[in-house]
């Protein structure tokens, strides 16, 4: 599975909503760069993923305008505007904002070991 593979693969297990599908596509060692933190690792990224979950009911998440910055045979990253929707006490929300993830070979295999998701800056 090449990285692009791999975040296909993403794309569609995320919205399980079941980090147990999400968990083999991510390094041991990860960093997750949130608005409501950083996480480090499998265990506190899972927490941060779940408790997302719990907070925006019936969440539908999508990412479209991949760009690929760079891709090697042990390394990768890609730019991309992410949107979500779902119900936080029962009202219906979305939004979007801008996301980077960057991949590497881990034990032969792709693993998403950093991703940044932010707001888009404000208009002036």
């Amino acid at each position: 599975m090449s990285a692009i593979e791999l975040f296909e693969k993403y794309k569609i297990e995320i919205n399980s909503h079941d980090f147990n599908r999400v968990e083999p596509l991510i390094s041991r060692n990860c960093r997750f760069w949130f608005s409501s933190g950083t996480f480090h690792g499998l265990e506190q990224t899972r927490k941060a993923f779940e408790k997302t979950w719990a907070t925006i009911q019936n969440e539908i998440y999508s990412i479209t305008e991949v760009e690929w910055l760079s891709s090697n045979k042990e390394s990768a990253a890609c730019t991309y505007t992410y949107h979500w929707a779902g119900l936080i006490n029962s009202q219906t929300r979305e939004g979007k904002g801008r996301g980077t993830s960057c991949f590497r070979v881990e034990e032969g295999e792709w693993k998403i070991v950093h991703e940044h998701l932010s707001a888009f800056p404000a208009q002036a």
